[in-house]
């Protein structure tokens, strides 16, 4: 299993450490400003961001760096090994004082992720798992549900895009959920607490790259809408899509949302 393990231990005092200075600064009061597109980062982004580029490259310096608050190189493609990281995944929950935020870190090596871990300060748990080694909460095993029919499946999704398509094969009746952070929703799919994640638009490698371990680990499957496995650190850091499920319900769900023209 290589030194996966020592990676993973990094990435958790990281994790953690980037949760504490996180609360720290919203307690401080927190400045805002709006990115190009109109979404929110506070100064507690920007100082996880920092905390957590110095600690993990210190550690590892001949390690890439991609982080959604860092302004991306072409030089992490030429490294083996590089670090994936969200500073704070679900910034307006974070801002609103409310639990469902994160810090996912995973390190990708040859283009697949071997360590990551999930931090969901508020709610005081830690994801984590490597490549071959399973996939834990708080040092426990976790598994996926073993849910094999979709109707009262308990689905993370926009209910509002689920109900409003014209499907080419419907939908039985389900249960939606909501919670902010990407990277959360794949961490709960993983521990069985729920027993799909689905978004059908572009998502960020480092929204989605942690929590694409831990659920594959748990047993889960994670595919595009079209059932294409990922691969990260390529040129253009995102995903088309996201399907996060229970392994008995991927195929359903990538049945019907595999027509969809999606393209990034």
């Amino acid at each position: 299993m290589s030194d996966y393990s020592a990676d993973l231990d990094l990435i958790r005092d990281a994790a953690l450490a980037a949760g504490r200075l996180a609360l720290e600064h919203r307690e401080a009061g927190l400045k805002v400003w709006s990115k190009d597109g109109g979404s929110p980062v506070t100064s507690a982004d920007l100082a996880v961001d920092e905390l957590l580029r110095d600690a993990l490259l210190t550690a590892r310096p001949d390690y890439g760096w991609l982080s959604e608050e860092t302004a991306d190189s072409t030089d992490r493609l030429s490294k083996k090994r590089i670090f994936v990281v969200d500073p704070i995944d679900g910034t307006v929950a974070f801002m609103k004082n409310k639990p469902w935020w994160c810090v996912p870190i995973a390190v990708v090596e040859d283009g697949r992720p071997v360590a990551a871990v999930i931090h969901a300060p508020m709610m005081d748990e830690v994801f984590e798992a490597t490549l071959g080694g399973g996939a834990r909460l708080q040092g426990r095993p976790i598994s996926a549900s073993d849910t094999d029919d979709l109707e009262d499946a308990e689905l993370l999704a926009d209910a509002r895009l689920m109900e409003a398509r014209e499907w080419d094969e419907p939908w039985p009746p389900m249960r939606f959920s909501k919670r902010n952070a990407l990277a959360y929703r794949m961490a709960l799919v993983a521990a069985g607490a729920f027993d799909a994640a689905i978004a059908i638009s572009p998502k960020w490698d480092w929204d989605v790259c942690a929590g694409c371990l831990i659920a594959e680990e748990a047993g889960a499957r994670v595919s595009d809408h079209m059932g294409r496995q990922w691969r990260f650190n390529r040129p253009d850091p995102r995903q088309t899509s996201l399907i996060c499920a229970a392994p008995a319900l991927h195929p359903l769900i990538v049945r019907r949302t595999a027509p969809i023209p999606l393209a990034i």
